[in-house]
C-alpha cells in the first residue's frame, strides 16, 4: 500500500482539490485510490500525531495514532486500495499560527516527523502546492479577518515583510523530516485550475476516472466582503483600504520583496533543489519537470509571471 501525503499549503486551491476527490470518490476508489480528506483526518484518526492537551504522554498520543492509522490502512487495502491519498493542509500547521508567528510554517519539519513515525514507513510520496508570498499573505489575511481575527497592523506587516524564510526553508525541513521520500512541488499560480491533472501527477497514473468541471471553493474574500464582515461584528471598515477588489494589505516595496524572494524560491528549485524535490511546472505529465523555462538564466522573477490563480 503506498500513501501519499497532499500538505496543501493553505490558499492554494486545497479545498477545491479535495471537493473535486470526494465528489468522485467512488469512481476512484474503483481504480484502486483511496481518499482521506478532513472529514476523515479531523475525526479522530490522525488524532494524537499533533499532541494534544491530556493526561497521555507526547510518545503516548503518537503511538495510539499509529495504531489506529495502521487498521485504517489494513481495512483499505482488504477492500483493494492500492494507493491512499491523505489531504489536509493543516498536516503542516494552521494559518493561525502561520500569521501569528510572521514565518513560513516554522515547525513543519517536527510536525512532519511526527507524521513519517505515525504512517510507519509508509509514506511513498509527498506533494506540496507552493504560491507567490506576496498573495499568498494577503489572502491568508483576509481569509482570517473574514473569520474574525483582527487586521493586522504595519509593525506585523512590516514583520512578514522583512521575514526571510521561504519555500526553500520549508521545503528543506520537509526534507529533513522525510529522508529519501520523493517531495513534489506544485506551483500554485501553475496547477490552481487544474486539480485532475495535480491528481495524476501525484499518484503517477495515466488515465483517472473523467470528472466535471471543478468547482471554486473557498474563494478568497475581496474588500467589499471584508468591510461588511467587520462592520457586522462592530469593527471599522474604514480600516480597510475603500474601493472593489482584493485586498493588498502590503506598500509596493513590501510586495517587491515578498516578490522577490518567492522568485528566489523558484529559482532554487528550478536548479535541482539541492536534490531535495522535484518541481512540477508543466501540467502535462510527459513534459520536463524541474526544469527553468528556455533562456532563464537568473534569479527572481520574470515579467508577465503567470497569474492564473484560486482561492
Amino acid at each position: 500500500m503506498d500513501i501519499i501525503l497532499h500538505l496543501g499549503a493553505h490558499r492554494t486551491a486545497t479545498t477545491s482539490f479535495q471537493h473535486l476527490i470526494r465528489e468522485n470518490q467512488a469512481r476512484f476508489e474503483a481504480e484502486g485510490l483511496g481518499f482521506w480528506g478532513p472529514r476523515r483526518t479531523r475525526n479522530g484518526l490522525l488524532t494524537g500525531v499533533i499532541p494534544v492537551p491530556g493526561p497521555q504522554s507526547r510518545d503516548a498520543q503518537l503511538q495510539r495514532a499509529a495504531g489506529r492509522i495502521s487498521l485504517a490502512v489494513e481495512q483499505a487495502a482488504r477492500l483493494g486500495l492500492r494507493q491512499i491519498l491523505v489531504s489536509d493542509e493543516n498536516m503542516i500547521g494552521t494559518p493561525r499560527r502561520t500569521l501569528r508567528d510572521g514565518s513560513l510554517y516554522p515547525d513543519i519539519g517536527e510536525r512532519m516527523a511526527r507524521f513519517a513515525r505515525a504512517f510507519g514507513g509508509r509514506i511513498a510520496r509527498v506533494s506540496l502546492s507552493i504560491r507567490g508570498q506576496d498573495s499568498l499573505w494577503p489572502s491568508l489575511m483576509a481569509f482570517s479577518v473574514a473569520r474574525g481575527a483582527r487586521i493586522p497592523d504595519d509593525c506585523r506587516l512590516r514583520r512578514i515583510a522583512d521575514s526571510r524564510r521561504g519555500w526553500r526553508d520549508v521545503i528543506t525541513d520537509l526534507a529533513c523530516a522525510l529522508p529519501d521520500t520523493p517531495i513534489q512541488i506544485f506551483p500554485h499560480e501553475i496547477h490552481a485550475g487544474t486539480p485532475e491533472r495535480r491528481l495524476a501527477l501525484m499518484t503517477g497514473r495515466e488515465r483517472l476516472p473523467a470528472c466535471p468541471p471543478p468547482e471554486w471553493l473557498n474563494r478568497t474574500p475581496d474588500l467589499w466582503e471584508l468591510r461588511h464582515r467587520v462592520a457586522e461584528r462592530g469593527g471599522d471598515p474604514e480600516a480597510l483600504p475603500p474601493g472593489p477588489g482584493r485586498w493588498q494589505p502590503f506598500g509596493q516595496a513590501q510586495c517587491a520583496a515578498l516578490g522577490e524572494l518567492y522568485g528566489d524560491d523558484l529559482f532554487w528549485l528550478r536548479s535541482g533543489a539541492d536534490g531535495l524535490a522535484e518541481l512540477t511546472e508543466e501540467t502535462d505529465r510527459k513534459s520536463a519537470l524541474g526544469k527553468a523555462p528556455a533562456g532563464q538564466m537568473r534569479r527572481g522573477r520574470p515579467n508577465g509571471f503567470e497569474e492564473r490563480r484560486l482561492a
